[in-house]
C-alpha cells in the first residue's frame, strides 16, 4: 500500500474526535500503546482529540484487595460509599494518570481531569427503577449517576492550546445543589457520548475487545464494515446484533441523528484507528445516519 494512501482525508479545518477505551484495554499496555500513538499520528494531521475512559477490572481487583464484594445489577456497578471511594481512586487516580503517562510517552500533550472537572459533566442520582430480569423491584444503584448537562467549553481551551485531554467519568451534581456537591459514579459510555453529542464530533471511536459488529458473535471474519442507522435497527431487531453489543449501538444511534458524523466500533489497535479514520469501515464498524452510505 502506498504512503499516501494511509494518511487520514484531507478536510476543511480539522477534525473532532473522541475515542473511548475500557479499563482492559488500559491494562493491555501494547494496546494502549499502539492506539495512543494512533491518536498523535492523527493530531499531526490536524485532528483534536478527548479520551474518555473506564476503570472496570481495576476497580474490581481494589474493590477485592480492600475486601469489598462488587455488587452489580443488570451489568451495571451498585455504588454505596465505600465502592464510591474505590471508583474514585480507581478511576480519577490510577487508570487516569496511567493513560495520561501512556500519552506522554507517544508524544501527546495529554492532560488529565475528571468529567466533573470545570463543569464539563454536570450528573445526577439515577433514580430507582426496574431492571429486566429482577422482577418489579425498584432497583436503587447508590452513587451511580445519569448525565444532566455538559459545557463543553473546558475541552474546547485544551484544544485551543494544542493539549489532548484524558477524561475519566467521575462526575459531579451541579454547583449551589450542597456545600460540597456530590460525586457520582457514571458510566463511561454514556459519559463519552455525551461529551462527543456536546462537541459534535466528527468520528466517535469506541474500542472493544472484538473488531466491530460481526453477523456471527463468535467469528470475527464476519465483521460488518458499514450500518446506516435503519440497518442498524434492522439488525438488532432480527438478532443479527446480539448480547453486549445491543447497548452499545443503541447508545450512539440517536447521536447520529443528531449531528455525529460516524461512530466507529473497532478493536484494541493503532492500527485500526489510523484506518478507520482514513477509510472508515475498513479495520472495524462505521455507523452512519440514513442517506450516507458511502464514506
Amino acid at each position: 500500500m502506498n504512503e499516501d494512501d494511509d494518511k487520514p482525508p484531507s478536510r476543511s479545518g480539522e477534525a473532532r474526535a473522541l475515542l473511548k477505551i475500557g479499563g482492559e484495554v488500559v491494562a493491555d499496555r501494547s494496546a494502549l500503546v499502539g492506539l495512543l500513538a494512533g491518536v498523535r499520528r492523527l493530531t499531526e494531521h490536524g485532528w483534536r482529540f478527548a479520551i474518555v475512559h473506564g476503570a472496570g477490572p481495576q476497580a474490581n481487583e481494589l474493590q477485592a484487595q480492600l475486601g469489598i464484594a462488587p455488587k452489580k445489577i443488570g451489568g451495571r456497578r451498585v455504588t454505596d460509599a465505600a465502592t464510591l471511594r474505590v471508583v474514585k481512586q480507581a478511576l480519577a487516580g490510577e487508570v487516569n494518570v496511567d493513560v495520561v503517562a501512556a500519552a506522554l510517552g507517544q508524544g501527546l500533550r495529554a492532560v488529565g481531569i475528571a468529567a466533573g472537572s470545570g463543569g464539563l459533566v454536570v450528573a445526577h442520582a439515577r433514580p430507582p427503577g426496574r431492571v429486566p430480569g429482577e422482577g418489579d423491584t425498584l432497583v436503587d444503584y447508590g452513587f451511580v449517576g445519569e448525565v444532566a448537562a455538559v459545557d463543553p467549553r473546558l475541552i474546547e481551551h485544551l484544544w485551543a492550546g494544542g493539549y489532548t485531554p484524558v477524561i475519566n467519568p467521575v462526575s459531579i451534581a451541579g454547583s449551589g445543589s450542597a456545600e460540597i456537591p456530590q460525586v457520582y459514579n457514571v458510566n463511561a459510555d454514556t459519559v463519552a457520548s455525551a461529551v462527543a453529542h456536546a462537541l459534535a464530533v466528527d468520528h466517535l471511536f469506541l474500542v472493544t475487545s472484538v473488531p466491530g459488529v460481526l453477523r456471527d458473535k463468535d467469528d470475527p471474519t464476519t465483521r460488518i464494515p458499514v450500518l446506516t442507522v435503519s440497518e442498524a435497527r434492522r439488525a438488532i431487531a432480527d438478532g443479527v446484533i446480539v448480547g453486549g453489543m445491543i447497548p452499545k449501538v443503541e447508545d450512539v444511534l440517536h447521536l447520529l441523528d443528531r449531528g455525529i458524523g460516524a461512530v466507529h466500533i473497532m478493536g484494541p489497535s493503532g492500527e485500526a484507528l489510523a484506518g478507520e479514520a482514513t477509510q472508515p469501515g475498513r479495520f472495524g464498524t462505521v455507523l452512519r445516519p440514513d442517506g450516507a452510505r458511502h464514506v
